[in-house]
């Protein structure tokens, strides 16, 4: 009679191999026993499975307590003691990756042959890495340790139904199993454990940890794991928008606010322009609605206390060139990292586009007052009305130990459309005159070329200084207008028209009889943007004519390298040429930014970190971990509640106004909205402390540590893996013993 005996874990396919082994034996004629020994125990734990061969019929009934050999399904049962009481002709068939050699110490004396089951299993489609299904290529293995043929392992498979790639599985190992006799001496049999006694109620230790430490049946155990939420990886300007978001939820707004500072200087401005991916990622978004994220971080800003700006102390001095977004975010990293910083500007104001480009009804002056002085008050100078030129950066580059140039999008797009003639302005310039010297509009009828938040203001501000009608036209849809979706509504609402699938081609007539002529357009595959693209219609079919006095090109701009050494790559990656002068680098849109303040904002913080490492210093900080996976993600148990709205003006009453449109979430005697609206964050990815993980643990051995990590008995933990997949927020890992 041959025995077996396999070691595995449960529901692993232990019990399987012993039948597949029975039946290779059946089908040669021989009499055949296969069963496995059933518990209690949970998918994971230790089982056993046992094959006996003969030639006549087989009438013993009890577990096989000597076997002929030994097969063993997983590296972390590979011990001495699945060894005990085996013949010493026998062999010892174990899934792993190292030789029969590396197990002299375990195994001496013995007949062992090993190979990778697991590696197999996962090249065949069967099981996952975490999972691997390794029955089929351990019988193609054993086939050929107990001298059954490749035809026997077939005809076994194909006896219980099982086809490719089962086949190519046992194929693979009966002819990659590696075979050695170890040398040594086979140790002697361990003695026996005790029977054990059947506990009483009344025995002291009743209600006590078990005899048996049964966390070494465990292949992985439970860690907490803070993964990196969708919201915060979707920021352009890297903030980290769980951590703040829930310091306002334990109404912390100091700390929220210490938060956004770590990563911006422009709470106030982010949470009134920022088109807000963040809030598209929300994992909240699939339950009801999306966290209000840009409205608390524009509540935090005015409510919170600002800290004590820093003051510089290290000797080397930077420049910045432009003081937009992108800049003054550099330089305010800088001179958090202790620098001093000197800002050169070509205008007489700092800001950029954030003060010549937004509206005040978008973006109140003294809140970009109020911000910029929060980043001088670190020690940054400034030199405004001063412009400079390539000649001048390499000056720059004397004076000064390191320069980040940030001169953003100097270049326009333009249609075509008379340079010279008074009725066609840039949006840009257009907005920036208004704040000044505002043009009188009145009467006057007035269309934009563009689809983007500049043109989408450009129509507003035209209504406000009295236009008799703002059209915007825009070559695609309104669905693919790159604009922010709410500005288009407030736009709609205070009287705008958008005429869709229309390109500017020239302005024809003078007079009343001025007219825009545009071609029309149809949608047609997507272009590299990921949007349609757009298709004339040819012929005279395809014109259009819209009455005009004035025409406004919002068409978006491109950056000017001029200001730049000669070989030098618009890539934020790269310092710029020049190996015998001070570090220099880009950032912003100048560097290939996505073109929103956000987005400047972090290249702004990058490009410090560059010039700090370039000078020196520290290396950025770490990557961030790894993403949450959304499917993991439950919202069992979470009421559903609406998205907490801020406050708007009437339109009948903004047309004729600059005064802030939005003016955000209001409080109420009692209520406060900002942290009611912070509470529905769902902490993705993050421990909240919600306990589900405790009440779901089979064992009990899992408990709380402060408020956010968990704490696991490693002596008992079967690894089983009921804690992570009840965890609601994904923050429980199931890693590796």
């Amino acid at each position: 009679m041959i025995e077996i005996t396999i070691f595995g874990r449960g529901g692993r396919g232990g019990v399987t191999l012993a039948k597949l082994i029975a039946a290779a034996y059946f089908l040669r004629g021989q009499y055949v026993q296969a069963f496995g020994v059933y518990g209690a125990e949970r998918a994971g734990a230790p089982v056993q499975a046992y094959v006996r061969i003969d030639d006549e019929e087989i009438t013993d009934h009890w577990p096989v307590r000597e076997p002929d050999h030994v097969i063993v399904l997983d590296a972390g049962l590979i011990t001495p003691e699945t060894s005990r009481g085996m013949d010493p002709r026998g062999w010892i068939v174990l899934n792993s990756p190292l030789a029969p050699d590396d197990f002299a110490n375990t195994f001496p004396g013995r007949n062992v042959a090993t190979l990778d089951a697991s590696a197999i299993a996962v090249d065949c489609g069967l099981g996952t890495r975490a999972l691997p299904i390794v029955n089929t290529a351990l019988l193609g293995a054993a086939a050929e340790i107990l001298g059954l043929s490749l035809a026997d392992a077939e005809a076994a498979l194909e006896h219980l139904g099982l086809g490719e790639p089962n086949l190519t599985a046992a194929h693979t190992a009966y002819e990659s199993v590696r075979q050695a006799r170890l040398p040594g001496v086979i140790a002697p049999p361990l003695p026996r454990r005790p029977t054990a006694q059947t506990a009483s109620i009344f025995d002291e230790d009743i209600g006590g940890p078990p005899a048996v430490h049964t966390g070494s049946w465990a292949t992985r155990i439970p860690a907490s794991a803070a993964l990196t939420p969708l919201c915060s990886d979707s920021c352009p300007a890297g903030n980290d928008v769980r951590g703040f978001v829930q310091a306002m939820a334990q109404r912390d707004y100091a700390a929220a606010l210490k938060t956004i500072l770590a990563t911006s200087p422009f709470p106030g401005t982010c949470g009134r322009v920022c088109p807000a991916p963040c809030m598209q990622a929300c994992s909240r978004g699939q339950h009801d609605e999306a966290v209000n994220i840009g409205e608390l971080e524009r509540y935090v800003a005015g409510h919170a206390p600002w800290p004590e700006p820093t003051r510089p102390t290290r000797p080397e001095r930077l420049a910045v060139i432009g003081s937009g977004p992108a800049g003054l975010s550099a330089a305010y990293q800088l001179a958090r990292l202790g620098y001093p910083v000197t800002v050169f500007e070509a205008e007489d104001e700092l800001g950029g586009l954030l003060r010549t480009g937004i509206p005040a009804y978008r973006l109140p002056r003294e809140v970009i007052d109020g911000e910029i002085a929060f980043i001088l008050a670190h020690g940054v100078q400034v030199r405004s009305g001063h412009r400079v030129s390539r000649s001048r950066l390499v000056e720059l580059r004397r004076e000064y130990d390191g320069v980040v140039v940030a001169t953003g999008l100097q270049k326009p797009r333009t249609a075509g459309l008379g340079a010279d003639d008074p009725r066609v302005l840039r949006a840009l310039d257009f907005l920036d005159d208004s704040r000044n010297r505002p043009p009188d509009l009145r009467g006057r009828r007035v269309v934009v070329a563009g689809g983007g938040n500049t043109a989408i203001d450009a129509a507003r501000v035209a209504l406000r200084l009295g236009a008799e009608d703002a059209l915007v036209v825009y070559r695609r849809t309104r669905a693919e207008m790159p604009a922010i979706a709410e500005e288009i509504e407030e736009a709609l609402a205070e009287g705008v028209r958008i005429e869709q699938l229309a390109a500017p081609l020239r302005l024809e007539g003078a007079g009343d009889a001025a007219a825009l002529v545009c071609r029309r357009m149809t949608l047609g595959e997507p272009d590299e943007s990921g949007r349609p693209r757009p298709v004339p219609v040819e012929g005279d079919q395809g014109l259009a004519e819209f009455r005009c006095d004035t025409v406004l090109l919002a068409l978006g701009q491109a950056p000017d390298g001029g200001l730049l050494p000669a070989g030098s790559a618009l890539d934020e990656d790269e310092l710029l040429p020049g190996a015998e002068d001070a570090p220099a680098c880009t950032a912003g849109d100048l560097a290939g930014s996505e073109g929103t303040v956000a987005a400047a904002i972090g290249g702004g913080r990058r490009a410090a970190w560059r010039l700090h490492a370039a000078l020196g210093g520290v290396e950025a900080p770490s990557l961030p971990a790894p993403l949450v996976d959304a499917s993991l993600l439950t919202f069992r148990d979470v009421p559903h509640v609406a998205m907490a709205k801020g406050r708007l003006r009437r339109p009948s009453s903004r047309r004729a106004s600059f005064l802030e449109v939005r003016r955000g979430l209001s409080d109420q005697p009692g209520r406060e909205a900002a942290y009611e609206e912070a509470q529905r964050c769902f902490s993705c990815g993050a421990c909240s402390a919600c306990g589900d993980c405790v009440v779901y643990c089979p064992e009990g051995i899992l408990r709380h540590v402060g408020t956010t990590d968990c704490d696991v008995d490693e002596d008992y933990c079967k690894g089983c893996g009921l804690c992570a997949a009840q965890c609601p927020r994904g923050a429980l890992a199931m890693l590796p013993t």
